[in-house]
């Protein structure tokens, strides 16, 4: 199993990546892990891809998971599935708000909240951005790919095949 999950902030990708693994030991990899540097700077691409090479060759079943077009389409010759999370602006900007605290991402409830703002703004944008993050570029991602995929809607976005 090599599975990439791709789709906007809050679409449900870390709850699908835990679905679908259930009580498997198999790594997830969250491309935010990877992307960023302390702070809102991005990590150059080329550190990212490295960090991403390693965690694909040292693992021979894994997840990925992320809303980076480049490092998505960086991983896809090693995956054996793409699952295209698109559930609409709305559902997004919901999960975003109810979601838990992050301590693997964020030191305290209070550091999450205070990025909230942002984060609902960008995840608002997805369906106008014309970046690697937004739907245009995952769309066309997901419509090059020629291997085993499937796209989920809001309806169906947590339903398993």
């Amino acid at each position: 199993m090599r599975v990439i999950i791709l789709g906007n902030a809050g679409s449900g990708k870390s709850t699908m990546a835990r679905r679908i693994i259930g009580t498997m030991n198999i790594p997830i990899l969250s491309l935010d892990e990877i992307a960023w540097n302390e702070g809102p700077e991005r990590k150059p691409f080329t550190e990212s891809l490295r960090e991403l090479q390693r965690f694909i060759n040292h693992h021979d079943q894994w997840i990925i998971e992320g809303c980076y077009g480049d490092l998505i389409e960086a991983a896809l010759p090693y995956c054996t599935a793409l699952r295209f999370l698109n559930p609409g602006v709305q559902v997004c900007v919901e999960h975003c708000q109810n979601r838990p605290w992050e301590p693997d991402k964020f030191p305290s409830p209070e550091a999450q909240q205070a990025m909230f703002a942002g984060l609902i703004t960008w995840v608002k944008e997805y369906e106008i951005r014309d970046d690697e993050y937004g739907l245009q570029r995952h769309r066309q991602i997901f419509d090059n790919f020629t291997g085993a995929k499937k796209e989920y809607g809001a309806v169906d976005a947590y339903n398993q095949d």
